[in-house]
């Protein structure tokens, strides 16, 4: 399951329903923590993004104070790195005594150095879900700007272009009056003003590579939560077994069941409709079926069960069939 951080579940289909289903649980939320309804506004740092099954989810974006720091972590971990290859390198010179060694010691010292400053990034983000050392301790992290997981291409992309996010490069003091200066101190004034002036506060790089940095909620990961109901086994066995669910509708559907617990009926009915319609016709079922209790039931065949379980018991439906199919029939008196 993705580690998305989703604040909140919308529906894209109706969006003065999404509006009131945000401020519904804005106040929800209010009064729970005893702030009053005119001091909930939504925040300016976050950003919505809607899936391709037209379900929104908002996303906190990370400002300058909070990858600074994270920067700040990764370069400390980039020169630890070389110091301990610096020290093996220095300690087998040191030992073997091999003339040629010492040649081959600082040319393995500048590639090391090359191959850490640029690729350091990229392949932390690549390989551990846009992260970084600094980023995982400071709980962002890096996505594609549709919401999915950033890609290797694109994590070198926004790292390369890092040196032009530094500029411009401010210079070291003269060591003497016939000595040129040195510009080797980069400023980031250039990636700073590109934050501050884009909606979803991207530096040059992630505008070339179409990602932004988000805040990595850590109460994104759910605990499997348990169906009591007993009519949702033998519903899900009538979903055909060629239909998967995207990465994005198995978010959305661990959410809601984790939070229906808070809703009335009415309102499990109101949110699950939009999720339900397009169900029910790609399943063909009859438009009656409870949106509720299909939702519980794509949310078992997806998280709960295994194709090795043996069939469900059809008793608790009492012999009702889902399908149109079978409603269509007509039973000879």
């Amino acid at each position: 399951m993705p580690t998305a951080s989703p604040r909140a579940v919308t529906v894209a289909a109706e969006p003065d329903l999404a509006d009131r289903i945000r401020e519904s649980e804005q106040r929800s939320d209010a009064s729970m923590l005893g702030v009053g309804e005119s001091s909930v506004r939504p925040l300016d740092t976050t950003i919505e993004v809607v899936t391709p099954e037209n379900i929104a989810f908002q996303y906190q974006l990370a400002g300058p104070f909070r990858r600074l720091p994270a920067y700040v972590i990764d370069v400390l971990v980039r020169y630890g790195m070389m110091f301990c290859i610096v020290m093996v390198l220095w300690f087998l010179v040191g030992t073997l005594a091999i003339e040629l060694l010492g040649a081959f010691a600082v040319g393995a010292v500048l590639v090391c150095y090359f191959v850490i400053s640029w690729f350091y990034g990229a392949s932390m983000e690549t390989y551990f879900n846009g992260r970084t050392v600094g980023k995982w301790m400071f709980g962002i992290r890096v996505i594609d700007i549709d919401g999915c997981p950033i890609t290797g291409r694109r994590a070198i992309v926004r790292n390369l272009l890092r040196v032009a996010d530094m500029a411009p490069m401010a210079a070291l003091p003269q060591l003497a009056v016939d000595v040129p200066p040195v510009f080797f101190i980069p400023t980031g004034i250039v990636g700073l003003i590109s934050v501050i002036c884009t909606r979803r506060m991207q530096r040059l790089g992630d505008i070339a590579a179409g990602t932004m940095v988000i805040v990595d909620e850590k109460t994104w990961r759910l605990p499997i939560a348990k169906v009591e109901d007993p009519r949702v086994a033998p519903l899900a066995s009538f979903i055909p077994g060629d239909y998967s669910v995207s990465r994005s509708m198995a978010r959305t559907l661990a959410i809601y069941v984790e939070r229906r617990h808070y809703l009335t009926p009415g309102r499990r009915a109101e949110i699950a409709r939009h999720l339900a319609i397009p169900l029910i016709e790609r399943f063909d079922f009859v438009p009656s079926v409870d949106f509720d209790l299909l939702l519980l039931a794509l949310y078992y065949r997806t998280f709960l069960s295994a194709p090795t379980d043996e069939p469900a018991d059809l008793g608790p439906l009492a012999g009702y069939s889902p399908l149109r199919r079978d409603q269509a029939r007509v039973v000879p008196s």
